[in-house]
């Protein structure tokens, strides 16, 4: 992730444009406003645009150039239209052109910074603080569902922001699988598995997460098609490393064992019990030979072991 484009969402008067061209400054990497691109190849303004073509021309030129700059190898900073996420087309683009940072105002923060702003098309109307206040409700889905990372910038200066938006993006991204059953704990074999529910150990994770200062997603599925999908979106999401718990699939999912082979990251297999002390069939890993470890019989702490292991084999490699 910290080597990808960084692509910066919001509403109009978010300061995309103020915090893109200081963290360009900070980062040492060009900045560039989609807007002002697409004004260039046009040799017109955005509300010339408005006027003549109309919305859908202008939301059509902006995926085209996402799709352009996509394909661009050189890193930059990318500035894109307050729109521009919410063409549904446009999110996976997003997702695929950098690590996309949105950067969350409220509508009374907008209106009071674009007040005496007649450049905005959309804010040329009776009642300006109504229409953005709906916009942004309206927006609210497709802004967080592509975001990577959100800042509430309220009451931050663009300095302070920056400084949120760089300490996210260092963050160590961790992915922990829970296969089949794992969500049974509490219930199932508890002279086994321990008395403690699945909730304890997602409680158990978090606060590890809180500690460490790393963002670690959980994920749980009793399906194996489901913890293969999960894996494979491992690739693109800027997981860092990953530990799992891949429950009876352990035994036999070559499937399983062939996704987390395609995922050259750090792999920690994780098992509650000791399962070299248990039936046969449960002493034989498919999916270990392709993790970095096995961590067996230490309860729930070995997830907390397994996230440590990660960490400090990325900080070794650094």
């Amino acid at each position: 992730m910290k080597d990808k484009n960084i692509v910066l969402i919001g509403f109009m008067g978010s300061g995309k444009t103020s915090v893109g061209m200081r963290l360009s400054y900070k980062m040492r990497v060009p900045v560039e406003d989609t807007d002002k691109l697409i004004e260039r190849r046009e040799n017109r303004t955005i509300s010339e645009i408005f006027a003549v073509e109309g919305e859908p021309y202008f939301r059509q030129k902006e995926t085209e150039l996402i799709k352009e700059l996509a394909e661009k190898t050189y890193r930059r900073i990318y500035s894109v239209g307050g729109g521009t996420p919410v063409r549904e087309e446009n999110r996976p683009l997003l997702r695929e052109l950098g690590t996309v940072v949105y950067l969350r105002v409220k509508p009374e923060t907008v209106f009071d910074r674009l007040r005496n702003d007649t450049t905005r098309p959309l804010l040329q109307c009776e009642d300006p603080l109504q229409r953005i206040t709906d916009l942004l409700a309206s927006r609210k889905e497709a802004y967080e569902s592509c975001a990577d990372v959100i800042v509430d910038v309220d009451d931050l200066n663009p300095e302070e922001i920056i400084a949120k938006i760089i300490k996210e993006m260092n963050k160590v991204k961790l992915l922990v699988i829970n296969g089949p059953n794992l969500n049974f704990l509490g219930i199932r074999e508890k002279a086994v598995y321990g008395n403690q529910d699945f909730q304890y150990l997602l409680n158990m994770i978090q606060k590890k997460a809180e500690e460490t200062g790393c963002e670690i997603v959980t994920f749980q599925s009793n399906h194996e098609g489901a913890i293969i999908d999960r894996i494979q979106e491992a690739y693109f999401d800027g997981t860092e490393g990953i530990v799992i718990n891949p429950g009876a699939y352990t035994h036999y999912s070559y499937a399983i064992r062939d996704a987390l082979a395609s995922i050259v990251v750090p792999k920690v297999e994780i098992h509650i019990s000791d399962i070299t002390q248990r039936e046969e069939f449960r002493k034989v890993s498919v999916t270990a030979p392709v993790c970095d470890k096995q961590i067996y019989g230490k309860g729930l702490a070995g997830y907390l072991e397994a996230i440590d292991f990660i960490l400090e084999k990325k900080a070794a490699s650094k």
